[in-house]
């Protein structure tokens, strides 16, 4: 620790990403990246702009990229806010929208961790709410503590949840958005697009606490681009902006906003790919009922298992041994259980094929 450090840096505990080794014939099935490239297209999109101009600033508001993403779902490009990943959309909403005095924000206890270390460094007094015995989202549970409090100072969850996988029924935010209306409303979509039934649709009727954001990272597989979005009512976007303008006015370089924009236009890759991923986690999770693990339902392109004879960090260790890399978190109530990108058919194979050696021992 400096002497020269912010006070408040002490007791700040950061976020860890999962881990990134450099292991020869690695199958890395720890971070929920996408197994398949990102769209040709995209690809081709960046090659051409890689030339001269990155010279020159880009265009701080990405006007470009925000009327193919308002196009994309069927909205107004004033109701469209993007940044460096969703990592630093969801940032400036702590920052922006989700501090109050004396009015907590209420997150699951099991869910993105990032959640309370934005809280910790923004100075936001948080609650979390348990998830049900089947690790699900339970609406009613918010509203209650709500009531305890007199309010509170915004919700925020993922949908699908994060590290479980479960997703919550489009009727269910519809419902919480019904009977919280003095606060905001966070949808975290960044797996929206294996099976969850997305929150989109709700902007139609323009509600004033809504945001939605998405990632570019998972689905459309350009995790190393760095591009996120957020939805959501013009005065909302209007105060992300603020925040965004007061730290950082140029987010999204050029390259960024042309392989964005070629990646959102290109549906057909993005269906294409998604599918792929829901069929192999649909064949994987029986291949592991067969081997007697208990998963959560996931709507995500990861699945949350754990083996009732077995622990889960002996199976996590054993699996590294083998150059097999999945996320284990040793928190209270999951410490069993292991999140398991899913990969290639391949990727999975080899999984599987080194976990019967590892429960036969």
């Amino acid at each position: 620790m400096s002497r020269f450090w912010n006070p408040d840096l002490q007791n700040l505990s950061p976020y860890v990403p999962g881990e990134q080794p450099k292991l020869e014939k690695l199958v890395k099935l720890n971070t929920n990246e996408s197994p398949y490239g990102p769209s040709p297209k995209a690809l081709a999109a960046i090659a051409q702009a890689n030339n001269d101009n990155l010279r020159l600033y880009p265009d701080p508001d990405a006007k470009d990229l925000k009327e193919v993403i308002a196009k994309h779902h069927g909205i107004t490009s004033n109701k469209v806010f993007v940044g460096n990943g969703s990592d630093e959309v969801l940032a400036h909403a702590f920052l922006g929208l989700l501090k109050h005095p004396n009015r907590p924000v209420l997150f699951p206890d099991i869910s993105y961790s990032f959640y309370p270390v934005y809280c910790q460094l923004f100075g936001i007094e948080h609650r979390t709410i348990a998830l049900d015995d089947q690790f699900a989202v339970r609406v009613e549970d918010y509203l209650e503590l709500s009531k305890q409090y007199g309010g509170n100072g915004g919700i925020i969850f993922p949908n699908p949840n994060a590290p479980t996988g479960c997703g919550l029924p489009l009727s269910q935010v519809e419902l919480l958005l019904l009977q919280n209306t003095d606060s905001i409303v966070v949808i975290d979509e960044a797996y929206v697009d294996y099976g969850t039934e997305s929150c989109v649709p709700l902007l139609q009727n323009n509600p004033p606490n809504l945001l939605i954001t998405h990632t570019l990272s998972k689905s459309r597989a350009l995790a190393g681009l760095r591009v996120g979005y957020a939805l959501g009512h013009p005065d909302l976007i209007t105060g992300l902006e603020r925040v965004k303008n007061s730290f950082n006015s140029y987010p999204l370089g050029r390259l960024a906003q042309v392989g964005a924009i070629a990646a959102m236009e290109d549906q057909a890759h993005l269906d294409a790919m998604s599918s792929k991923v829901m069929t192999t986690r649909s064949q994987f999770v029986k291949e592991l009922d067969v081997l007697g693990f208990e998963t959560l339902p996931s709507s995500a392109n990861f699945v949350f298992t754990r083996h009732p004879k077995h622990d889960g960090a002996r199976i996590h260790q054993a699996l590294r041994d083998r150059g097999i890399i999945v996320r284990h978190f040793k928190t209270k109530r999951i410490d069993q259980f292991l999140r398991i990108t899913i990969g290639t058919d391949e990727q999975m194979s080899a999984f599987l094929a080194a976990l019967k050696e590892i429960l036969s021992v």
